[in-house]
């Protein structure tokens, strides 16, 4: 169960960080001073709210495994809509064949030296070969969210998907 009062913290963060998870506290931290819209909002909370899904699920070691942190930045960026194409023009990046990929692995190589002491190298090569599982694993919407009616759409499967296995 979610807690506004005990799992967001909404405080003033250094440089253009729009917000984290905390995996002591398992609090989402969003970061006031540098968030301006509820568009960008809704996406950092639904990024960090992936990383609070991966670290129940997952067991993520965010401090000692950097293959861990890499999947959960390919899973947040790949299902939080950071890397929608209207993102993407108003960033003046955009391509057309792949895309969507390029653009999720460079931002979980941005997060990662964002949140880690490691070099570009390193967190490249933990995407890199974390990547084709991690950008595959759709948990838990079932598919990449593209637009508000995707998401409702993927809520509700997500309500009814025990309904397609109760009867095997």
């Amino acid at each position: 169960t979610v807690f506004n009062d005990r799992h967001f913290s909404c405080e003033n963060c250094d440089g253009c960080v729009s917000g984290g998870f905390d995996a002591a506290t398992s609090q989402i931290v969003l970061c006031q001073n540098n968030i301006r819209q509820q568009s960008h909002m809704n996406r950092v909370v639904t990024h960090e709210l992936i990383h609070a899904f991966d670290h129940c699920r997952a067991h993520v070691d965010w401090f000692k495994n950097v293959k861990h942190l890499a999947c959960s930045e390919i899973r947040a960026a790949n299902l939080s809509g950071d890397c929608t194409l209207m993102n993407e023009i108003a960033r003046f990046k955009f391509g057309l064949k792949g895309h969507h990929q390029t653009c999720v692995r460079d931002r979980a190589i941005r997060s990662i030296l964002a949140v880690r002491k490691v070099s570009k190298e390193t967190a490249e090569k933990a995407v890199d070969e974390v990547f084709d599982a991690c950008f595959n694993d759709l948990e838990p919407f079932g598919r990449i969210p593209h637009s508000k009616a995707d998401a409702k759409r993927a809520y509700r499967d997500f309500q009814n998907r025990d309904r397609y296995t109760a009867n095997l």
